[in-house]
């Protein structure tokens, strides 16, 4: 088995240091080569992909429909195109068993990433361990300090369970911590009072999500995130620019939605 180059395992270990609760990493997600350079052309200290965004991309639904071969070729082409450190959002890893799961943990860390997003689906929190502990152990077993975040789905909790968001949250956290997660990822949009409630409970970075109908990043950091990405939120507003866009230029022939967009030699030059 070949370990992980010297280059990579740096390039984690600056990764995990920019997690820093009240000043944190901030990811505006990207989902492709173009995008991903964007991002960084606009002083993002890493790119992180957005599952969903990548899917779409490439001709897929969300949620498990990707497969492992084309998820992480669009890693690569991404790790290649920028310097910055890249994160790879997997959903639950592109496999339902543990062997298939630390497959595409080394496919991923050959692929150049230096973390992943591991989301739970809120399956049995013991289930959802035992995925984060096989991901560990497939990225040690290469001796590569691989960010693992684990994404907690309480936002998926039932209406009438909502008032265990806190607690479940809490206890998937440090169910998650024990099986080697780097840090963790509680998804929705979250009340201020809800963050500081959580960082103060959970023992790992916390990430969240910035969204137009989130609280803005600085009010997430001084809440206690030290990680705040975006998510699809990007690719979906791009996409709803061509859905606007094509639906003027058909009914009314104007293309004014196409307003505000990057000129040809701005992204030309991303290329460059």
């Amino acid at each position: 088995m070949i370990k992980a180059d010297v280059e990579l395992v740096e390039k984690a270990r600056l990764f995990h240091s920019l997690h820093q609760p009240g000043r944190p990493l901030v990811l505006p997600n990207a989902w492709d080569v173009a995008s991903a350079r964007v991002v960084e052309a606009a002083g993002a200290a890493a790119v992180a992909t957005t599952s969903a965004g990548v899917a779409w991309a490439l001709g897929y639904a969300d949620g498990g429909r990707l497969t492992r071969e084309a998820g992480v070729a669009a890693i690569a082409r991404i790790v290649e195109a920028v310097s910055v450190p890249v994160t790879a959002d997997i959903e639950r890893g592109y496999a339902e068993d543990l062997p298939g799961l630390a497959e595409t943990i080394r496919a991923v860390i050959a692929a150049g990433a230096v973390g992943v997003n591991l989301e739970d689906s809120l399956l049995p929190i013991e289930e959802s361990a035992a995925r984060i502990a096989a991901a560990r152990e497939a990225a040690d077993a290469l001796g590569m300090p691989l960010f693992i975040n684990a994404r907690i789905d309480t936002h998926r909790l039932p209406a009438d369970q909502r008032d265990r968001h806190h607690e479940e949250s809490v206890a998937r956290a440090a169910a998650y911590a024990a099986a080697g997660a780097s840090g963790v990822f509680v998804f929705g949009a979250l009340s201020g009072d809800a963050v500081a409630a959580l960082a103060k409970e959970i023992t790992l970075p916390l990430n969240v999500t910035v969204a137009a109908d989130t609280l803005p990043v600085a009010t997430l950091a001084e809440a206690g995130a030290a990680r705040i990405s975006a998510g699809a939120s990007i690719a979906e507003a791009a996409y709803g620019v061509a859905d606007r866009a094509a639906r003027e230029i058909l009914s009314q022939g104007t293309a004014s939605a196409t307003q505000g967009g990057l000129d040809w030699p701005t992204l030309n030059g991303l290329f460059s």
